[in-house]
């Protein structure tokens, strides 16, 4: 007859350890993944409320397009509030909200927030100010709509959501590809061609002589939106063929990145003029 293995206690013990920790990680990637589902379904659902009221916005196509403008009025652009028909509901809910990103061929089509006495207060916070993993994307310090620069923030997350994609302008083709970044405040939709991206880092009191682009939130003097614009053409990981003069409007969008401690990558767009924009049309 065999005889019956036994194991030292100890050995017991590690086993179920290792078994309670693999229940609970399990557990916690779980709970992870459907959080992070929960806020991807919050966020579609914006989108999609938002894209819906823009199309009413829009003319219908008349087949006699000589007579349109006789047979039927343009539908209105504005609520009577005074924000864009599009962005009104959403902004009647919380009037936080300042404007919306949306990049074409990209998950990037989210509400920006603005709270200028908390900057950051929707770093991990969702639409409804309910805690959120992902966040919101929100304007830095001193943005105002009519502004010479707006400096937008959202976290890198693995799901592709928020600033997820951000990383993919590393590549000059899909920043051609990818050119237009559409970022409307609540009363003026605009549009932005890419002029460079690059990475870079949160640097201490100790470094000296490096380009801190956060600290460009305001670039209304034109010796410092020189200074700016020069900087990122410098660290630029290629070259759009796209300038910046003093009077143009400036993007910029910043996410972390992992290629260094306190990484973050950028990347930062012109504002395409108007009559550039009704030429195309």
């Amino acid at each position: 007859m065999q005889k019956k293995r036994t194991y030292p206690g100890w050995r017991v013990w590690a086993i179920g350890a290792c078994a309670a920790v693999f229940v609970v990680c399990t557990g916690l990637l779980f709970r992870d993944l459907s959080r992070a589902r929960r806020e991807e379904q919050a966020n579609l659902q914006l989108a999609s409320q938002v894209h819906e009221l823009e199309k009413q916005t829009k003319p219908v196509p008349s087949r006699e397009p000589e007579l349109a403008p006789e047979l039927e009025p343009p539908p209105p652009r504005y609520a009577d509030s005074g924000v864009l028909l599009q962005y009104d509901p959403l902004w009647q809910q919380n009037p936080d909200m300042a404007g919306w990103l949306y990049i074409e061929g990209t998950s990037i089509d989210y509400p920006v927030m603005y709270t200028p006495d908390s900057p950051e207060y929707y770093l991990r916070r969702a639409f409804d100010k309910s805690r959120a993993v992902s966040g919101s994307l929100f304007l830095g310090e001193g943005w105002t709509p009519e502004g010479p620069h707006a400096i937008i923030y959202g976290h890198d997350m693995h799901n592709d959501t928020m600033f997820g994609a951000l990383a993919s302008y590393q590549s000059e083709d899909f920043a051609r590809e990818h050119s237009v970044i559409r970022f409307d405040t609540l009363t003026r939709e605009r549009e932005y061609e890419v002029l460079a991206a690059f990475y870079s880092r949160v640097y201490t009191d100790k470094d000296k002589g490096v380009f801190r682009y956060y600290q460009y939130g305001d670039l209304s003097d034109p010796e410092r939106f020189a200074q700016y614009v020069e900087q990122v053409q410098a660290a630029s990981l290629y070259h759009t063929g796209v300038e910046a003069v003093w009077g143009d409007r400036l993007l910029t969008l910043s996410t972390c990145s992992s290629y260094t401690e306190d990484g973050r990558f950028v990347v930062v767009a012109r504002e395409i003029p108007q009559e550039q924009l009704e030429t195309k049309g």
